[in-house]
């Protein structure tokens, strides 16, 4: 049976039910799925070796963080043919995220707004979750690691957050996420500003160095970025990211505007809006960020990728990989091969 069978299948009864509510009945399945050997029946992209930040990743087309905040169920999604997997987003401390609910579909736009506020069960037992999976054991594929700051910790104090959880995961990630740009967490934003964000990446590259001797191996820090912001913004970013010789970018994560969703039901709902609203928000900053970086950092591009045209959009813009994670939602399992096929021109 295809994915995209099996898919349509499942979606009305997924759809049926709260998104959060669906999220927790479906990876679960899937973990289940993947234990038993069901998984091995789904179809896989075509081979598409890249090499970006000195790892060779199978294809290009990899998991958004988000999905898996705990790193609970790598070995299920491993078996849908991504190229890379990313989880998190890890704080050093488990906390419950915001109150339920805190998730909405936006059907009609093909949307999701989430104001989840990195819920997750702390840095010590995502790492026992990873250090668990048959992926990291046998060495399987490329796994992001994506680090925050609790609800709790003070702003001013944030780096203390970062370099707790950098020193908790480095030895299990191929590469590490810094997440300064989720919606949800009060004030997290303001570290994307030039007064704070030359110290916090100085602070994170004196650290990798340091683990690097440690650990005999170099992982490469990736720093995760806003579609909300000004080409003022991305020059001042993308100036910080050449100063202190960060290893890659993502962009993007959620956006806190409204423009593409007026009247739709939820829309006023607080929180990151992410689907195909997103799209042309991103792929601006990933042309702009382009531009400026002239290919020294390489950009992951994420947001609003429903379909193969919109991943080739996406490395037309600069990036040198993509990822998903509404389009998942909303398309299944096909989504990742139809986007590693579309990829498979561009070099």
């Amino acid at each position: 049976m295809s994915n995209k069978l099996l898919y349509s299948l499942a979606r009305p009864l997924l759809f049926s039910l709260a998104p959060e509510k669906a999220h927790d009945l479906t990876l679960p399945a899937l973990r289940f799925a993947a234990s038993a050997g069901l998984t091995n029946l789904l179809p896989q992209p075509a081979p598409d070796p890249r090499t970006v930040m000195g790892l060779t990743f199978p294809n290009p087309v990899g998991l958004a963080a988000g999905l898996d905040k705990d790193g609970a169920y790598i070995d299920g999604l491993a078996a849908l043919g991504f190229g890379f997997i990313e989880i998190g987003t890890v704080t050093p401390r488990a906390q419950p995220g915001n109150p339920k609910p805190r998730m909405f579909r936006l059907p009609e736009a093909q949307a999701l707004i989430n104001r989840m506020g990195f819920n997750n069960g702390g840095v010590d037992a995502f790492v026992r979750n990873v250090q668990a999976s048959r992926f990291y054991q046998e060495e399987r594929g490329i796994l992001g690691l994506n680090i925050g700051k609790n609800a709790d910790t003070p702003i001013e104090r944030a780096t203390d957050d970062y370099l707790y959880c950098l020193n908790k995961v480095y030895p299990y990630a191929a590469y590490v996420t810094v997440n300064i740009s989720s919606p949800n967490t009060k004030n997290l934003r303001q570290l994307q500003q030039a007064s704070e964000i030359d110290a916090l990446l100085s602070a994170l590259k004196m650290a990798q160095s340091r683990l690097a001797d440690k650990h005999g191996r170099y992982v490469p820090l990736v720093l995760k970025i806003a579609p909300d912001l000004d080409d003022e913004q991305i020059d001042t970013i993308a100036s910080a990211l050449l100063r202190n010789r960060i290893d890659g970018v993502i962009a993007t994560n959620t956006t806190i505007t409204r423009d593409a969703v007026q009247g739709l039901t939820h829309a006023n709902e607080t929180g990151g809006l992410s689907g195909a609203p997103v799209r042309d928000l991103s792929t601006r900053v990933i042309r702009s960020l382009h531009q400026v970086l002239q290919g020294e950092i390489p950009i992951i591009g994420v947001g609003g990728i429903l379909s193969g045209a919109d991943a080739s959009e996406k490395m037309a813009a600069g990036a040198s990989l993509i990822q998903l994670y509404t389009g998942l939602i909303y398309r299944g399992p096909e989504l990742v091969i139809e986007c590693a096929s579309a990829c498979a021109s561009i070099h």
